[in-house]
């Protein structure tokens, strides 16, 4: 298990489209895939769970991934966020 702290930086934070970006990007790991925010454990491949877990702008996030391609979906998750999802 590894994971990466990482502030959500986009205009919009994890709503809609990022959302949806976000799980489909995790969908292509077959790692187990967590956003730890505080205390709450949401799973990154339930666009539910990441729409209701109010991760908004600013908002410091934890990526966690466990499994045999967890590296290469931590790298892809956190580029993601990184990449503002292509918002600017």
């Amino acid at each position: 298990m590894i994971s990466k702290e990482i502030t959500i930086l986009n205009a919009t934070g994890l709503h809609a489209r990022p959302a949806s970006m976000f799980v489909q990007e995790a969908g292509k790991y077959k790692s187990e895939i967590n956003i730890i925010k505080g205390d709450k454990r949401i799973n990154a491949k339930s666009i539910m769970g990441i729409m209701a877990g109010g991760l908004s702008k600013d908002t410091v996030i934890t990526i966690e991934t466990d499994g045999d391609d967890e590296q290469a979906a931590l790298d892809a998750l956190v580029g993601l966020v990184e990449s503002k999802f292509g918002e600017e």
